[in-house]
């Protein structure tokens, strides 16, 4: 079973647990370390012979051309991760549009290669920004790995499908590559643990995350779907000032991120999403 292997490429200073503290007009002041830290995540799929999507933020694409050009000479799939990470349902439709438009056009023209996929910053395509699905199949993405299926402060859609299938929208069809989940039923309450990666894979045992895959690959029969940041591979990144909780998000188990990749690497079979949707294209519908 072919498993998505998927990268958010985005600063340390640009996650969303950052922006009470952080201004969008002040990340230039800070020193970046995106582009090192995706070098070592593509020395380290270069080691494993894998290959993944890079969700890549427009920001970061037009800050580091070169490092897109990497990712795509090393024969990645290149995606898109919205411009400056702003969460959906906090934007008007026509900012959401040019937001999407801008990042596209900065990916393709770096690359040279039509960008197809997206992932929205946070996961933040739920009920109430269901509409950015319709936008995104204007302007031309045919695959989209936004919804999370389960509940969360932030993001999620609870009881969404969690495995891939296409979503009619009145201005066409798009495909959903959902987060992966495990669902459990303890005394008869059924619930959904997310083990697809991010925190997640820095807070839960490795060898829990490994048994939920091989659940969903060989019980289930579907594809998983991995994702993480260049950032939580860098333990020595500068501190933001913020809340107890956006730090313990943010900070917690850095050090053991790397590791638990090339676990997960090791263990299993994994590719870009469009390679694995390709190999199962009559069966996600």
């Amino acid at each position: 079973m072919l498993n998505a292997l998927t990268i958010d490429v985005e600063d340390y200073f640009q996650v969303s647990a950052f922006n009470k503290y952080v201004k969008y007009e002040d990340w230039s002041r800070y020193p970046s370390r995106v582009e090192a830290n995706t070098l070592k995540i593509l020395d380290t799929l270069e080691e494993f012979s894998v290959k993944a999507t890079f969700f890549i933020l427009g920001w970061v694409a037009e800050k580091h051309p070169s490092l897109i050009k990497e990712i795509h000479k090393r024969d990645h799939e290149i995606a898109c991760h919205g411009y400056n990470h702003e969460l959906i349902y906090n934007i008007s439709h026509e900012s959401f549009r040019q937001d999407i438009k801008r990042a596209k056009m900065l990916l393709e023209d770096t690359c040279g290669e039509k960008v197809n996929c997206y992932r929205a910053p946070s996961y933040s395509i739920t009920r109430a920004s269901l509409w950015a699905l319709d936008i995104l199949i204007e302007e031309g993405f045919t695959c989209d790995s936004s919804i999370f299926p389960i509940h969360h402060d932030v993001y999620g859609i609870p009881g969404a499908r969690r495995f891939p299938h296409k979503i009619s929208r009145p201005h066409g069809v798009i495909q959903e590559f959902p987060v992966s989940t495990r669902e459990l039923r303890i005394s008869g309450y059924k619930f959904r643990v997310p083990v697809s990666g991010g925190g997640y894979l820095r807070l839960l045992p490795v060898w829990l995350i490994k048994r939920a895959i091989k659940h969903i690959n060989e019980n289930e029969k579907q594809p998983a779907i991995i994702y993480f940041h260049p950032w939580e591979i860098d333990p020595e990144q500068p501190r933001i000032r913020a809340g107890i909780r956006s730090r313990f998000r943010h900070y917690i188990n850095l050090n053991r991120t790397m590791d638990k990749v090339k676990y997960l690497l090791s263990s299993f079979k994994f590719a870009p999403i469009g390679e694995v949707l390709k190999n199962n294209e009559t069966k996600y519908i």
